[in-house]
């Protein structure tokens, strides 16, 4: 049998929508499934005893006992080249860029340094299951070069860019208008649709970009029909208030971007936590993403994401872990203080959505509901096995779980990297954790 064929067996389970939209419909769950892989695409998910006499006699199956098999991980925000600087003391976010941020960023200058970070980096998205992410690189070319030429190499479905900034910010990381559109149109030619990557156009945000750059960043959407657009959002009130002084012709800081054109089903925004209204319709008639980043909201003191709100105006969520404003790697501790900031504001979100908005969620959100994020029949087969005995407490505690809804909730509060046992990439084992 053709090493491009193989059968996993455990509990399956996969969205096909919302479940706040959906209900119950918006998920499959097999408790003993069978995911029959071919090509590194998915050729069936269903219970085992109807896969199996489909079977090809000689295909042996690979038995995950205790474990959850669910679609990998897709992180909708992230910086790779803040790695080295997760757990920065003392400081919310404006202080923090220029304590923290800037200074490390400057490294990137190096392509041979960002190629070690940008190994370790992918290295951890693995180990934490994270198959799929948004990718900020730093104001050098050479930094986007660094992380798709490591991420290729993993034959991994990654999105990135180059940042563009030209003020208020110290001069060894400003482009120019012209350089930061120069630059990113270059990196598109050589990067967007090679293998599995596509590129991001990503100013920083609103502050650290000129009228005239965040122009050039719409002149590079229209050019390139298909590339992303990448940057940040209400996130701190100090930052909103700075957006207002910088930018007094516009009505509110999504407006900012909307006059420059960046506004589109591509373009993901993160944070998003203090918007008005209008901001919130816009995002949603324009088919905008935010990427929701609880870990690094309460890191930084930043504010409670109103989820709830965003999904009644119909605009589309997925979960971010920020690093390095953010302080895990984990899609999993990361849902588990998006339930304690929901319950801050008075609101639930169950396991079933949390999970939901960390697969297929974050899919529609870099608008790849058609390639990744289920196990529908053609999708790319990235998936996770999940540990239920991964520690000797978790497994005490999943079989006292006497529903599904229980154990999921338990996996998304007490999760962390330890129940990762095993990521595929394209249907290759990516990462094992005992290996």
């Amino acid at each position: 049998m053709s090493d491009t064929c193989k059968a996993l067996r455990g509990q399956l389970l996969y969205f096909v929508d919302d479940p706040a939209q959906a209900g119950e419909a918006a998920w499959r769950y097999h408790a003993d499934g069978i995911l029959w892989l071919e090509q590194g695409h998915v050729r069936l998910a269903d219970d085992a005893d109807k896969v199996l006499p489909q079977l090809p006699a000689d295909l042996e199956v690979e038995h995950y006992a205790h474990h959850l098999l669910i679609p990998g991980f897709v992180d909708t925000h992230i910086h790779y080249p803040q790695t080295e600087m997760v757990a920065a003391y003392g400081t919310q976010l404006l202080e923090w860029l220029e304590t923290y941020t800037f200074p490390v960023e400057s490294k990137f200058a190096d392509e041979t340094y960002g190629r070690e970070i940008a190994a370790r980096f992918i290295d951890e998205l693995l180990r934490n299951g994270t198959t799929t992410a948004l990718v900020f690189g730093t104001v050098h070319p050479q930094s986007v070069d660094a992380f798709f030429e490591e991420a290729k190499q993993r034959r991994l479905r990654m999105i990135a860019g180059k940042v563009m900034m030209d003020r208020n910010a110290p001069d060894y990381l400003c482009d120019t208008p012209e350089q930061g559109y120069r630059d990113s149109k270059a990196l598109i030619e050589r990067w967007h649709g090679v293998d599995r990557l596509q590129y991001a156009v990503t100013p920083r945000f609103a502050p650290t970009s000129s009228n005239a750059q965040l122009d050039y960043a719409g002149q590079l959407l229209r050019e390139h029909p298909g590339v992303y657009l990448h940057t940040h959002l209400a996130e701190n009130t100090s930052e909103c208030t700075w957006v207002a002084e910088l930018f007094p012709e516009s009505s509110h800081y999504l407006d900012v971007y909307d006059r420059a054109g960046l506004l589109s089903r591509r373009s993901v925004f993160a944070h998003g936590i203090h918007l008005c209204d209008d901001a919130c319709d816009r995002l949603s008639e324009s088919g905008s993403a935010i990427a929701h980043c609880p870990t690094s909201n309460l890191f930084l003191g930043s504010g409670l994401f109103p989820l709830d709100r965003l999904s009644e105006k119909g605009v589309k969520v997925g979960i971010g872990t920020d690093i390095g404003g953010g302080t895990s790697f984990s899609i999993l501790q990361t849902l588990a203080d998006a339930y304690k900031i929901q319950q801050l504001r008075g609101h639930k979100l169950d396991p079933f959505r949390a999970l939901y908005l960390a697969t297929l969620g974050g899919a529609r959100a870099l608008d790849l509901e058609q390639r990744i994020g289920s196990f529908l029949p053609g999708r790319e087969a990235d998936l996770i096995a999940l540990d239920l005995h991964a520690t000797p407490f978790l497994k005490f505690r999943t079989a006292h779980c006497k529903t599904l809804f229980e154990t999921l909730f338990v996996l998304n509060t007490l999760g962390d990297d330890r129940v990762i046992d095993t990521t595929w990439v394209l249907g290759e084992v990516a990462h094992r954790r005992d290996a």
